[in-house]
Formats: C-alpha cells, sequence, structure tokens
C-alpha cells in the first residue's frame, strides 16, 4: 500500500518478450496488484509474463486470444482493478518507456483530493522530449489542441501519453465499455471524465526511449483520432449539456461529482 491506498499497476503488452521483463521488474514493491494484459502477442511475451509471475505474487497474468488494441487491455486492466478495490489503477506501457519512479507525483495529487485523473506531459520541458522523434512531436502537437477542443480540458498538453493513473470513483463513474479500443484512448477518456466534472491534472515526466519501436502508423492514427476528437466534441456537449443538465435525476449526480476550485476543466 501507499499512504493507505491500495495501488494497482496496469500493464498492456503486444509483442514485447524483449523489454517485458525490465518493465515488470521495475516496478517498486509497494505497488498490490500488478496486472499484466498480453494483447494477442504473437511472440514470447504470455510465456515470459507467466515465468515472472511465478517469481512476484503480486503480478496477474491476463491474456487476450486475439490482439484487441491497447485501449481494450487497459480495460480489461481496469476491470479487474475494478474487480479487487483497487483505490488507484496507474497505467504503464510493456516497452519499459516509463520511469517508475514517478509513480508517486502521479497518484499523490489524487490521494489528497486535488485530481482524479493524472497524465504525464513530456511538452512541458524541451529537455523532456529528448529522443522524440520529429513526426511524433508533430502529431502530438495536432493532437494536443484537437483534444482540447474535443474534451474541454484547456489546460492540459500531451494527451497521447499513456503514463497515467485514475481513481476508482472515476472508474466506476464512466461508461469503460465507451472508451476507444485502440490507440487513442487516451485522448477518448478525456472526454467521458469531463462529462463528470473530474479533475484532469497533467504531470511533467520526461520521455524515456531506448531501443523500442513504436507500433504506431502516424499519419493513420492522426487521421482516425482527429476523426474521434470531432465526434467526441460533439457527444460531449450533448451528453453533459443537455442529457445531464436538463435531466433532474442526472443533474443531482453532476453536483455530487462538482469539482473543486482547483478544478482544470472548463
Amino acid at each position: 500500500m501507499y499512504l493507505n491506498k491500495k495501488i494497482c499497476v496496469i500493464i498492456p503488452a503486444y509483442n514485447e518478450e524483449q523489454l517485458i521483463v525490465d518493465t515488470l521488474n521495475s516496478i517498486p514493491t509497494y505497488i498490490d496488484r500488478i496486472y499484466v494484459i498480453d494483447d494477442g502477442s504473437v511472440d514470447g511475451t504470455y510465456d515470459i509474463i507467466i515465468a515472472t509471475a511465478e517469481k512476484r505474487n503480486s503480478i496477474i497474468p491476463i491474456q487476450h486470444i486475439k490482439n484487441s488494441g491497447v485501449g481494450a487491455a487497459i480495460i480489461s486492466g481496469y476491470r479487474k482493478s475494478l474487480e479487487d478495490e483497487m483505490d488507484i489503477s496507474v497505467v504503464m506501457g510493456g516497452d519499459n518507456q516509463m520511469d517508475p519512479q514517478y509513480i508517486p507525483k502521479l497518484i499523490e495529487p489524487i490521494i489528497e483530493g486535488k485530481a482524479d485523473y493524472t497524465k504525464g506531459n513530456r511538452l512541458h520541458n524541451k529537455g523532456y522530449t529528448k529522443g522524440m522523434s520529429s513526426w511524433r512531436l508533430l502529431g502530438n502537437s495536432i493532437l494536443t489542441l484537437l483534444t482540447k477542443f474535443s474534451s474541454g480540458y484547456w489546460n492540459i498538453m500531451d494527451p497521447q501519453n499513456g503514463y497515467t493513473a485514475i481513481s476508482k470513483k472515476a472508474l466506476e463513474t464512466i461508461n469503460l465499455d465507451s472508451i476507444y479500443a485502440k490507440y487513442g484512448y487516451c485522448n477518448d477518456i478525456l472526454a467521458k471524465l469531463n462529462v463528470y466534472n473530474f479533475n484532469v491534472m497533467d504531470i511533467s515526466i520526461p520521455a524515456r526511449y531506448g531501443n523500442e519501436r513504436s507500433k504506431i502508423k502516424y499519419y493513420s492514427y492522426i487521421l482516425k483520432v482527429s476523426w474521434l476528437l470531432m465526434k467526441n466534441f460533439f457527444w460531449r456537449i450533448k451528453t453533459k449539456y443537455v442529457f445531464i443538465n436538463l435531466n433532474p435525476i442526472s443533474h443531482s449526480r453532476e453536483v455530487a461529482l462538482k469539482p473543486s476550485e482547483n478544478s482544470r476543466e472548463c
């Protein structure tokens, strides 16, 4: 436990046999559960996860027989987190890009009641983008602007950053079935959080790149996510300002979830 809270780490993994062991071995001992979701890998990733789990009881292997997408893998982890009544769920990649020493920076604002969802931000400092390709940086900048409009969180940056933490309360509230299953889930979830006035906070965390290769095809990725963000904008406006605000039953729920004065949502 960390400050009397049950913390889990969710790790989606697809063909990560070279890096998954280093990722798992780096997770701090105060983490109560480590849900590792093999998303239909065709290499030895799942066998390595099983072997590593035999040495550490907190590792819970989950396997998707068919590759369903990183978003779908994370949702499987979220469901298991709720089942096991974890207080905070942290998401890290299986490629060892996310340094676990920053987990406290992500979870402490949630423990202190300052945020419901925290996410890494590599764009806060020029030095934090070291190792990020120019194409990746350009695409990130474009999607950052589009995500601001789509989600309504105008102060967020680097929405593609998958290093995140979310409270149990937020997970119980949003519709997990509706979250985008592929890359772009991290942009999509922001709109869901905004509808219920959850506080989202950026945490400055540097990028850490090594020998891994990105599985994202940037051109098609940007087009698909841009379309998703446009649809989310209209869905958010309709759901939040028409269905919820004009529904007396839903309105009472919204008041209960009203953010504090430090909210970063608008």
